[in-house]
């Protein structure tokens, strides 16, 4: 009786979708379609479980898709009907987001960000084995949005555009000291001491990351350029020129992004700059989001959330003295970006069963880098490059932009 209450519910919502289409298919035959139009997708109803899972939101769909209740073979067309036809729900989940204040401060004060949870919390994403991130991404492991300028553009030629694109905006000099926080395998830290003979000092807190990137930098022979930290953000000192933060306040929490930029405005020199590449969300979907349980921070991003724009705005202007001098909005490329990922995924699931990713793990994220690549395309989510600047800092001298708010739309 469960499973029926269960499917007369979902096939309630199903039934309002107003944009694209869903099929579903069960007991192997039997076919249903939603709505009209594309995006079109089709499910498989393998298991009458499914349903009840799939009345628990993200996670209860990830959960069945990992235990194969349902599958498709196209997960990110699902997802993208899904992402089209959630300002509904979004409308009932606002009104209901008041009553659920008490559970996320209770789940704040149990998940406390502290020193050690983090660590925890980075670990369970970035620390799963180097060999699987080699296997997905590029060769400068670069694990955050590409540039693609052009059409033909390879993952590691749009990587590395990327890169390049950040050192023009900082007008990054050789006698420049640059912190980076968020090394990931250390793509910015060996791009920038190779390319423009400047100092680097880059901090992470994955021993995985850690490790693969001080390896790198010593065989490219840059230990007198470039040197890598294990620390947390908040316990950096000292005073740097330039600072570099590429899609890693997404771990810092909610309750933390004031704190995050007041210790990057501490950190810079009063003539200084910042550039800040962020996924967000949507201010109306900030507040709904933060801190509720989903797919993405319970089985990829322990604790992560994704800022908004107003946020990262009210954190500035409350704990910094730093504006932002220019917005570009990269979200375009993301959707390359994560098919490029996918592709690189599927081409090697013989050599991930090898190094021990079972087949739950390889669901899984298949159903992340679709989730998020869905994400991009329907623009329930995106990313953005931010050049912030203290008070000193001189933008014309190297031809940016100083309007705030000069949204250039790269690749829109």
């Amino acid at each position: 009786m469960t499973t029926r209450i269960a499917r007369t519910i979902a096939y309630a919502l199903l039934r309002r979708i107003h944009s694209g289409s869903l099929t579903v298919i069960e007991d192997g035959r039997k076919q249903v379609k939603f709505g009209s139009g594309a995006p079109h997708a089709t499910v498989q109803v393998r298991s009458p479980r499914a349903w009840r899972k799939l009345l628990r939101g993200s996670n209860g769909l990830a959960e069945a898709y990992a235990q194969e209740l349902w599958d498709s073979s196209d997960p990110t067309a699902v997802v993208r009907v899904a992402a089209r036809n959630a300002h509904a729900l979004d409308r009932v989940r606002a009104v209901l987001a008041p009553l659920l204040v008490p559970a996320q401060r209770a789940r704040t004060l149990l998940n406390a960000n502290t020193r050690r949870r983090r660590r925890h919390d980075i670990a369970a994403h970035y620390d799963l084995g180097n060999e699987l991130f080699e296997l997905l991404l590029d060769p400068s492991m670069t694990y955050s949005c590409a540039l693609f300028e052009r059409p033909g553009m390879s993952l590691h030629e749009a990587a590395l555009a990327k890169l390049e694109r950040v050192c023009e905006k900082l007008d990054l000099q050789p006698d420049d000291h640059v912190l980076e926080i968020g090394s990931g395998w250390g793509a910015f830290a060996l791009y920038a001491a190779r390319t423009r003979g400047c100092r680097v000092t880059t901090t992470t807190i994955s021993r995985e990351q850690h490790r693969h990137a001080a390896r790198q930098i010593g065989r490219a022979g840059l230990q007198d350029r470039v040197e890598v930290l294990l620390e947390d953000y908040r316990d950096l000192r000292g005073r740097y020129d330039k600072l570099v933060s590429i899609e890693m306040i997404e771990a810092v929490g909610w309750r933390h992004f004031g704190t995050f930029f007041d210790c990057c405005s501490r950190l810079l020199a009063p003539d200084g700059a910042m550039l800040l590449q962020a996924i967000t969300i949507d201010d109306r979907a900030y507040e709904v989001e933060k801190a509720s349980r989903s797919f993405m921070n319970t089985y990829i991003f322990p604790n992560g959330c994704l800022p908004s724009l107003g946020v990262i705005e009210r954190a500035l202007k409350q704990r910094t003295d730093m504006r932002i001098a220019r917005l570009d909005e990269i979200t375009p490329h993301y959707v390359q970006t994560l098919r490029h990922w996918r592709a690189n995924f599927e081409a090697n699931l013989g050599r991930l069963a090898e190094l021990g990713y079972d087949k739950r793990f390889q669901r899984i994220w298949w159903l992340y880098l679709s989730y998020c690549e869905a994400g991009f395309a329907e623009r329930r989510i995106g990313d953005v490059q931010l050049l912030l600047a203290k008070p000193g800092w001189h933008a014309m001298r190297s031809g940016q932009s100083t309007h705030t708010h000069a949204l250039s739309g790269i690749g829109a």
